[in-house]
């Protein structure tokens, strides 16, 4: 059996939810979770919805959905708001509090995001959310940018496709640091799955290590962000699945040789993450 997600866009129906110059919290939440799950769906994870059409649920039944789902993991997808319009801007996920894999992913997610070009406001806790403390299973809640920030509401609409697939490998990529997904293929706690490193806690590859610096739907800017590090010497190439264009700099046989290419990259600015070949 795969590993089940329930997916939660937030608001819907008679709520609304931030609203401004006409645009609804609702609407931007259905559209992104259901384009996030259908790239989820893609790579081999099972998904479930609260909802896919403009309908109100209570925060109490939508967590109830995912426990009776038996959902291994919980996501909402939000925009967020702030008093005064174009004051801030900028992502960041909400967790019950700030431990195990559910801070992982949220972190994940949010360097993600980042990456697509959102300022990261960081992880907050917030255990009066109904979402996050009546689920039973690890639950993170994403704040895709403030609706009512000019700056933001560009970002989430030139670049909604590139925030979809930020969000998905955020997600994928905790699911194969924690051994449950690979290259595809992903299996829920408890059963067997990849062989595990007990002292990196990733899976072994078959042969080797590559960084990951960027993943994306469009061609165009995988190219971009490959010339860029190449100008920089860095070894980067692409390479095509299901999908997406994916730029990976190095290939290496241990996980410490991987790790020193990463520390080079972070530190000229991006965004990584180590993936087994």
């Amino acid at each position: 059996m795969p590993y089940s997600i329930m997916l939660d866009a937030g608001h819907g129906g008679r709520d609304p939810g931030a609203v401004y110059n006409g645009r609804q919290e609702k609407d931007d939440t259905l559209a992104l979770t259901l384009a996030i799950g259908e790239i989820l769906q893609d790579r081999g994870i099972d998904v479930l919805y609260t909802r896919t059409t403009d309908v109100y649920e209570s925060p109490y039944q939508k967590a109830m959905e995912a426990n009776e789902a038996g959902a291994d993991f919980f996501i909402s997808i939000h925009r967020n708001s702030f008093p005064t319009d174009n004051a801030v801007s900028g992502v960041e996920t909400l967790v019950y509090d700030k431990s195990g894999i559910k801070l992982q992913m949220a972190e994940n997610i949010n360097e993600q995001l980042e990456a697509v070009g959102f300022v990261n406001r960081g992880v907050k806790e917030r255990p009066g959310l109904v979402v996050l403390r009546r689920t039973k299973m690890p639950a993170v809640l994403v704040e895709v940018g403030f609706i009512n920030s000019d700056t933001d509401n560009q970002l989430f609409d030139d670049n909604f496709n590139d925030i979809a697939l930020a969000i998905a490998e955020g997600i994928l990529i905790t699911l194969e640091q924690n051994g449950y997904w690979d290259n595809g293929t992903s299996v829920p706690p408890g059963s067997t799955g990849p062989e595990i490193s007990p002292e990196q806690g990733r899976p072994i590859p078959a042969s080797g290590y590559t960084v990951q610096a960027g993943a994306f739907r469009n061609s165009a800017n995988a190219d971009r962000l490959q010339r860029e590090l190449l100008e920089q010497d860095f070894p980067a190439v692409i390479s095509q699945d299901n999908g997406l264009y994916r730029v990976t700099v190095g290939t290496f046989p241990t996980l410490d040789e991987a790790a020193r290419m990463e520390r080079r990259l972070k530190a000229a600015g991006y965004q990584t993450v180590i993936t087994a070949q």
